[in-house]
């Protein structure tokens, strides 16, 4: 299984570390050239190498890691995903939900990424706790996933227990993730926080 990290910046940085603290190979690219992102991929580590977009996109499975607004040019760079993972770390955070036609955000980015398999994850976490050793004081952080297609998280989330992480499992994207995603300017904990005050 081969993975890339598409998307750059904080984020997509935090998980390129999360991929070097275990030694396992990630490709990472972004809309700056190759030969810009090489030192800073190197620094984080030997296994995570800065390819183009193009060369990153050949990996089974891919991190969706740019600004919500971009996912598009993204998708735009296949003619088909068709056999590929996506795993979708935007957030939607400050986009109207009308302008999400009244989906979850990852049911809104699974449009453009036609024949892909789209997996809900690690976007709840900030990207300096993203970056952090998952293994904390005796327990696993835990990152939440969530999909429309039943095979496609038990992959995700054993990667995810690979680079160290404890994955829980939320259901379909109409259901867990929408527990998950920013919703307009609401973030995903407010939402846990208001169905854990329903239930008390």
């Amino acid at each position: 299984m081969s993975y890339a990290i598409v998307g750059f910046g904080a984020v997509g940085q935090a998980l390129a570390q999360a991929f070097a603290r275990k030694n396992i190979d990630v490709t990472v690219a972004s809309r700056r050239p190759t030969e810009a992102l090489a030192p800073q991929a190197g620094a984080i580590g030997p296994t995570v190498v800065a390819k183009s977009l193009r060369d990153a996109l050949e990996a089974d499975t891919i991190f969706l890691a740019v600004p919500f607004g971009e996912h598009r040019e993204v998708a735009k760079a296949l003619p088909s995903w068709k056999g590929k993972t996506v795993i979708d770390v935007t957030n939607a955070f400050g986009i109207p939900v009308e302008e999400l036609d009244g989906l979850p955000s990852s049911a809104f980015v699974a449009k453009a990424f036609t024949g892909a398999k789209i997996v809900k994850g690690f976007n709840h976490l900030i990207a300096a706790t993203l970056a952090a050793d998952p293994v904390d004081k005796g327990g696993y952080r835990v990152v939440f996933l969530s999909s429309d297609d039943e095979d496609a998280i038990a992959p995700v989330a054993d990667l995810a227990k690979q680079l160290g992480f404890a994955p829980v499992e939320l259901g379909k994207l109409n259901e867990g993730g929408a527990l998950v995603h920013a919703r307009s300017r609401t973030w995903g904990q407010l939402i846990f926080q208001d169905l854990f005050k329903k239930e008390q």
